[in-house]
């Protein structure tokens, strides 16, 4: 299991390898909201999201013996660029497998960075047996994207960020609305901040339909997704939440919320307007629930990661041409 320690280790392995990306505000957006909002802008990160904390972590803690025989990881998108690039970084061959309809600019990017991308079809094959096999075949390493905890503690040194931010901003209790898919980051984040700065709280953030962590924390155990496609959100659309994260998320998370594609939309323009950012669909949903669910929210402060910035240019221009 992850711990405060491991994640403390993975920063001390990070420095000088990751940025410590910014904690952004604007009065505009606090008026919309209604409350103070702050943005942890994880889109600015080396390859465009959080993901290569994870990725660096992972590389970086692996036995370098098995590092030198290469590494094989699953993902849509980011997860796939950030463990692409700590390879490459690292000198060390990796193999992606990713989804046939993922973004083309993600699968771009990640054979840009030196990986060796293997396409599948997300309906009809199953991702986590065809890693293994190529696994085992070629005696990679599997690093998964969130059910793995260096991974884990990898995107936890982004709570550590945020619980020191919030101190700097004078913020003494907040909700911290996190973009979730298999629930690497929230979790993550939700480590850290238990030791750092207990009064901030993790509320995990997911699209409408595809909220399976939300509905769970409400079962109070594992529930999926009756569907794995029809989302703008492609980077946060996984079956269900990680057997080792939800765990975590179970006994540190409030409540989570579900988006709406336009309120996704929406907040990707507005991400753009007021904070001059670009964030993906998947990367704004804590930025939606944090504008325009705040009757969920009873705190004066919401600090909300924008985990990624990936995105199309066909979709982003869809987005400012409807609401910028």
């Amino acid at each position: 299991m992850t711990s405060i320690e491991m994640i403390v280790a993975a920063r001390s392995r990070l420095k000088g390898r990751v940025r410590r990306t910014p904690l952004l505000s604007s009065p505009f957006l606090d008026e919309v909201a209604g409350r103070r909002v702050f943005v942890k802008a994880e889109c600015l990160q080396h390859t465009g999201s959080f993901k290569f904390r994870g990725g660096w972590s992972a590389l970086s803690g692996l036995d370098p013996a098995m590092r030198r025989r290469g590494v094989i990881a699953f993902s849509s998108g980011n997860h796939a660029q950030g463990v692409a690039l700590a390879a490459t970084r690292h000198g060390v061959a990796s193999v992606i497998i990713m989804p046939a309809d993922a973004p083309k600019l993600k699968i771009d990017n990640t054979r840009a960075f030196g990986a060796e991308v293997v396409l599948y079809e997300r309906g009809t094959e199953d991702r986590d047996a065809l890693g293994a096999r190529l696994s085992e075949e070629r005696g990679l390493t599997l690093i998964r994207p969130y059910d793995e905890p260096l991974v884990i503690a990898g995107q936890g040194t982004s709570g550590l960020e945020i619980a020191e931010q919030a101190q700097e901003e004078g913020i003494t209790a907040a909700d911290v609305l996190v973009p979730c898919g298999g629930g690497g980051l929230s979790s993550g984040i939700a480590l850290a901040l238990e030791a750092t700065a207990p009064d901030l709280t993790v509320r995990t953030c997911e699209p409408e339909g595809f909220d399976d962590t939300a509905r769970s924390l409400r079962a109070g155990q594992i529930v999926r997704n009756t569907a794995m496609s029809g989302s703008i959100c492609d980077a946060i659309v996984t079956p269900q939440p990680g057997k080792i994260t939800f765990p975590i998320l179970k006994r540190l998370a409030g409540t989570g919320f579900a988006v709406t594609d336009e309120e996704v939309l929406r907040a990707m323009a507005l991400a753009f307007k007021r904070l001059k950012i670009i964030v993906e669909p998947g990367g704004a949903v804590a930025l939606a629930a944090a504008l325009f669910h705040g009757a969920a929210i009873d705190r004066d402060s919401v600090i909300a990661v924008a985990s990624g910035g990936n995105v199309d240019t066909d979709l982003f221009t869809l987005a400012l041409q409807r609401f910028g």
